[in-house]
């Protein structure tokens, strides 16, 4: 499995961005999710996906950012909206299937950077 997140970059708060994520090698019954991390900070829950097109969100950015996704492409994309300085962090992709066999992949990360 790979997972390649894209998108990232230098924002200003209120702002607008969209991340997307390519993945290869996935199984069905995968679960494709966005989490990010900010210096100092335990990586966090954004947003998430399942084969089945149900979607979920963390409490942090419900109602600003939307998560889709193009199973006949295998991409995830999350917009983000009315961006925060506190939404500044390294935003990484991951799939997860817990049917055997079961995995946890993440890829590389993109930065988001929401200046004030």
């Amino acid at each position: 499995v790979q997972l390649q997140a894209s998108g990232g970059g230098l924002v200003q708060a209120g702002g607008s961005l969209r991340l997307s994520c390519a993945a290869s090698g996935i199984l069905g019954a995968t679960t494709l999710g966005w989490y990010r991390q900010a210096p100092g900070k335990q990586r966090e829950f954004i947003a998430s996906v399942t084969s089945g097109s149900v979607t979920d969100y963390g409490d942090s950015v419900e109602g600003r950012f939307t998560v889709s996704r193009h199973n006949g492409l295998n991409t995830l994309d999350l917009q983000m909206s009315n961006l925060k300085p506190e939404d500044t962090a390294v935003y990484y992709c991951r799939a997860q299937r817990k049917m055997t066999p079961a995995y946890t992949y993440w890829g590389q990360g993109t930065l988001v950077t929401v200046s004030s």
